[in-house]
């Protein structure tokens, strides 16, 4: 069985003509609500879409031998930055709401919650959502944004004492969180794509070099899209990590990854810096990843096929990535 830890919500017009109602009213007309039939949260899994490649999100995850996929919402369309903060609250139940009813009508599909993060609120607040959807909605992991600004102030580095109330909750529920951006919003030094590397990268660094863990041993976090840099330029961290009487490797082991990245040389590199046992399947599929190499004639984000590659993996450690550790951390 393959099981992908990293996967977002297919949702029909209807959820973003509300989110636009939203933003252009800014709450003053009520909260409404998204009207969609269940035959309309089918037929946006089964459409073709041209931004995936021009086949449906069901066609991609059949041709990749997806069993079971954890979906969030897409995360450019998380608004955590918009005001007022009321707003984010509304459109973050509805679209949890909709993941869970899309969950209901196809059980290949399990929900990871969406987190209100409006920084308007407070940790605390965002925690009553989590709490809802995994006690009543039985979703089973949450997606964490670093970034709530979305680019346009600083946020506290998760090593901070701000995000205590988010670990305390995740701890006390036994989900994990995927760490993963969401907007870049102008005006931004960088792309959409590189904001999501930097905020994964700013996040290892910080959980690795905090009490994190020590104040919260339970605590699960998988990184999102292979932790960003630092798997990668570990060797920046070796000495000063010796220096201060510890293993960088046994540091970077304090996380998960997930293996959503779309070259087969960067997930060897990734499994060999952290262990196979540390290790998600992931594909973002489908998403921005869901085009053709014209060289192979591969879907980009066919992850499967990039992990087949790897000669050196036993059949113990490919069954860990696909399936093992999933079920291990998610208790499906």
């Amino acid at each position: 069985m393959i099981i992908d830890v990293h996967g977002h919500l297919s949702a029909p017009a209807e959820l973003y003509a509300y989110k636009a109602g939203l933003l252009s009213h800014r709450g003053a007309h009520g909260r409404g609500k998204p009207s969609m039939t269940d035959d309309q949260l089918r037929e946006a899994l089964y459409a073709p879409q041209s931004s995936f490649g021009n086949i449906s999100h069901m066609d991609h995850l059949n041709e990749a031998g997806i069993d079971v996929q954890l979906i969030s919402p897409r995360p450019y369309q998380a608004m955590h930055s918009e005001q007022p903060a009321f707003i984010v609250d509304w459109f973050t139940e509805e679209t949890n709401d909709i993941i869970h009813r899309v969950s209901q009508i196809e059980p290949r599909f399990k929900g990871m919650a969406g987190i209100p993060q409006s920084m308007d609120t407070t940790p605390e607040h965002w925690m009553k959502e989590v709490r809802r959807t995994v006690e009543q909605l039985g979703f089973v992991g949450v997606m964490l944004n670093p970034d709530p600004y979305e680019g346009l102030k600083q946020p506290p580095s998760l090593a901070d004492r701000f995000w205590y109330p988010v670990w305390e909750a995740l701890s006390e529920l036994d989900v994990p969180a995927l760490i993963h951006s969401a907007a870049a919003r102008p005006p931004a030094r960088e792309s959409y794509s590189l904001h999501f590397i930097q905020e994964e990268t700013l996040a290892v660094d910080a959980l690795i070099r905090s009490k994190v863990f020590d104040d919260f041993p339970d605590l699960k976090i998988i990184v999102s899209h292979g932790g960003g840099a630092i798997p990668y330029q570990r060797g920046r961290y070796l000495p000063g990590a010796v220096r201060s009487g510890v293993r960088f490797e046994d540091q970077l082991r304090k996380l998960y990854y997930d293996s959503c990245l779309y070259t087969s040389d960067s997930i060897e590199l990734l499994l060999k810096a952290v262990g196979t046992d540390r290790v998600l399947f992931g594909s973002e599929k489908p998403g921005t990843g869901s085009a053709k190499d014209p060289e192979t004639g591969r879907w980009f984000d066919d992850i499967k096929l990039l992990i087949d590659d790897i000669e050196w993996l036993s059949e113990k450690q490919r069954s860990a990535l696909f399936e093992d550790n999933a079920r291990t951390l998610f208790t499906l």
